[in-house]
Order: structure tokens, then sequence, then C-alpha cells
């Protein structure tokens, strides 16, 4: 006896994943309908399966081995949770130009899962050390995806795991595409419920940070205290005033925060971590020239096979041949963890210090410094200096920009976005890690010194020489 097509479980399937426990996902009713199962296993979304989450830290942490795939399907999954949570209030503020809660959870579930989509092997570091070159990020490049490569299927999707559509209602990838610009424009085009759920996919939490701090500390195996995702996106609203948050939600934002503020100093800018990505600055320009024709926008077919996979076992192959000898030498130290650079000196700041005397100075002006103030016995030193810079919060809570958000306090009934600086209050607004990294530790106590000195922007009174 056939099954009924109307059943509960027909039309959607379960990935399971470690973080969220099971992943629901559109599949097809009938043949030929275009679902979330066949954007999945595009080829532009299974790439992401060759690209590591953690750049470098893979190389720190032992289990760190997952990938921007994960990722993308756990970002999609809290993208729908928090629109199926937000769509009464969202309604409530919009009234009958808000589209049907189906549509509004597919556009957030699109989103999260392909807001990585242009990304390049070794992650944010390909953004530094090669797209710069050409002024663009993965970002632009996950904008081109969506709309020039994936925007067919978008388009014919339907339903999302909770019903189909309103007739008529289908997704723009032009809209998919727009949020994704870290640092886009502000566009009054776009309808008024693509700009208010903007902070979702690039505000201070969203549903991006929401589970990579999440999967990365459980991947790395590091404790990070308790993430409290459900209760941060129950509190969570909207308001005529934009995203808001209910003040029962502060404590569940500040501890994220904090868990996220821990993860950037313990794991993505761990010591080793910025040491390996040191040495890759040496060679990753000259590597790419060998490996890439050019600017990714404009060769898209060579950039779907570009991954760290598929990188790694270039190189590897250079190490066994006569080709690039030096390239495969320094390749060579990386893949086996043959760890150049050993730090001489940490310091880590934040803007709350600037009040002691200390100032906020670029890498190449402490280099400059530190460069001064050795003694003529140590003028052929060869060392770098690193500095890294996260901020936990916005520096300025009023003028958030297209990521605002405002609190609302039952007590006053005043939803106001002034309140934000008395939340973030006793979490830094940038914090700064300083290193000076050397071949070997035999010079680390001078390197110290005039490191610390050069940095309170005094001259130091070397007390030692090599």
């Amino acid at each position: 006896m056939a099954r009924s097509l109307d059943s509960e479980y027909e039309g959607t399937a379960l990935v399971a994943d470690p973080i969220h426990r099971y992943i629901q996902f559109t599949v097809p009713l009938r043949k030929g309908e275009v679902t979330e199962k066949q954007i999945i296993d595009s080829p532009w979304v299974q790439r992401l399966r060759y690209i590591y989450q953690l750049q470098s830290a893979r190389w720190v942490y032992p289990s760190a081995e997952h990938s921007r795939f994960q990722h993308s399907v756990g970002a999609m999954h809290l993208a729908g949770e928090f629109a199926k949570h937000l769509y009464p209030s969202l309604r409530r503020v919009l009234g009958d130009e808000c589209p049907s809660a189906p549509l509004i959870e597919e556009y957030m579930r699109i989103t999260g899962l392909l807001h990585d989509v242009g990304h390049g092997p070794f992650g944010h570091f390909f953004d530094d050390n090669f797209l710069l070159d050409f002024k663009i990020t993965h970002e632009d490049i996950s904008q081109a995806i969506i709309q020039e490569r994936l925007g067919e299927l978008i388009r014919q999707l339907r339903r999302s795991p909770s019903g189909p559509f309103a007739p008529g209602e289908e997704l723009r990838p032009e809209e998919i595409a727009f949020p994704i610009k870290k640092n886009g424009k502000e566009d009054q085009r776009k309808p008024k419920w693509v700009r208010l759920l903007q902070p979702l996919t690039s505000g201070i939490f969203t549903f991006d940070n929401l589970d990579y701090v999440s999967r990365d500390s459980y991947m790395c195996g590091v404790a990070v205290g308790p993430i409290d995702r459900e209760r941060l996106i129950h509190y969570t609203f909207f308001s005529p005033k934009g995203l808001t948050l209910h003040k029962a939600g502060n404590a569940a934002l500040t501890m994220f925060l904090n868990a996220r503020l821990y993860l950037y100093t313990n794991v993505y800018y761990h010591r080793t971590t910025r040491a390996i990505d040191l040495h890759l600055r040496e060679i990753f320009p000259e590597t790419m020239k060998l490996l890439f024709p050019g600017n990714p926008l404009e060769h898209m077919e060579d950039y779907l096979r570009l991954t760290d996979w598929s990188l790694l076992e270039e190189v590897s192959r250079w190490r066994s041949g006569k080709k690039h000898e030096a390239l495969a030498r320094e390749w060579g130290r990386i893949v086996d963890r043959d760890i150049k650079w050993k730090m001489a000196y940490d310091r880590t700041l934040s803007l709350n210090e600037l009040r002691y005397g200390m100032a906020l100075i670029q890498d190449s002006d402490w280099e400059k410094r530190i460069m001064t103030a050795l003694p003529a016995s140590a003028a052929d030193l060869v060392f770098r200096v690193d500095t890294a810079t996260q901020d936990p919060r916005p520096e300025n809570p009023f003028a958030m920009g297209k990521k605002q958000i405002h609190l609302y306090d039952p007590s006053t009934g005043e939803i106001t976005k002034e309140s934000l600086s008395e939340l973030f209050e006793f979490i830094p607004s940038k914090v700064v890690q300083y290193r000076v990294f050397a071949l070997d530790h035999d010079n680390d106590h001078l390197l110290a010194e005039v490191a610390e000195a050069a940095l309170k922007g005094a001259s130091p009174a070397v007390k030692t020489s090599v």
C-alpha cells in the first residue's frame, strides 16, 4: 500500500550532527521538484567538504578536522530556528508587507547554507594573502556563486521544512546574497523584511557565529563554558525599531561573547597557529601564482576545483620531483608540522589599557621601533612581529548601522540601544595580541625586553646583550 504524500515524514530528511543532534532538510516529493537537497548536493556546496573550517589551528588541535560544509549545514539549521521564532514579531512589525512564514524560514536557511560558499583554501588567510590583491573577499565570491551559479536552483524552491510558500512567492538570489557582504552598502531598494533580517547574518550574534563557536570548541576539545543558543534565540524579537533583545537574554549574550573571545585568544590566535600563518605568508603568494590563473571571479570553473585538499596534494607532489624545490622544501616543513617561528614575546591588550598609557600601534611601526632599539650586537637578529585583533563587541554600541540591535526593558517598557553600554561594560571592545617570533629561543629575553618597551613607546634601556 502506497504511503500518503501528506505524511509528516514525506518531503524532508534528517542529517545527524554533533552540535544540533539532527538537522532537517527538504527532499523532493515528486520527480523534478527542486529542494534543499539539490542545493546541498550541488558541486559548489559539496566543494566545502574539502575546505577546512580552521585554517592553521588544525595543526594545533588534532581533532579539529571539520570542514566548512559541516559548519554551513549547522548555520542553515540555526538560521531556520531564528526564522521560526522571529516570524510572529516580524509579522506584527511589517503587517501585509511580510511574506509567508515558510518563505522567511527558507530565505534564512539558504542564506545560512550559502554564507561561506565562496571560501578558498585556508579560509580567511586566503582572503588576506591572495584575494586582497584583487580587492575582493570570499564574500564577493559567495555572492557571485549564489547569483550566477546557484540562482536557477534557488528560484525554483517552493517550500521550507515547515511547509509551502504562499502562492506566487519565490526566493530571489540577489536577496539571499545581499546580507552576506559584511561591509556592504545599505540598499533601501531591498524589501524591508530583508533589511530587518540583516543583523542575523552579520551582527554580533548570528546563525554563523553561534554555530562556529559551538562547533569549533567541541571539535577542538576546548571548554569555553556554556553557550546558551536556545535562550538567546528565545529572547530575540522584532520591535518597530528593529532586532531587539529582551533584557532576560542579556546574560546569554554576554556569556556567548565571552566564549567567542576565549576561542579567538586561545584557538584562532593560538601562538602556534599564528606561527604557521607567518610561515605560510612567506610562500603563499608565489605558490598561488603557480597554482591559479588570477582573479577567481574571472576563473570560476578553476576556483570550483581549488580547495585545501587540491592545494596540499599539489605542493606534496613538488616534494617528490625537481620542480619548485625551494617552495617544496618550505611546504614540506608546514605539512610535517616543523614549526619555523618560535614565540619570544606575547602581550594582550584591550582598549581599557589605553588609559594607562598603552597605545595601539601598527605592526610595521612596532617592528621599526624594535629594530631601532636593538643593540648593535643584535643588529642581524631575525624576527617577525604579529598582531591579532578581535572585536568581541562593537566599539560604539549606539552606531552599529545595519547590525544595530536594541534592548527591551520590561520594567520600563522602553526599547533603546543606549542600555547596550551597560550590557557590554565588562567585555572589552577590542583585544589585540602583540607577539614577536624568532627562529629560535636564544634571544627571547632580549626581544621581550625591547618589544615591551617599544610597545609602550619608550626608549628601552637594554640591560643584556646577545
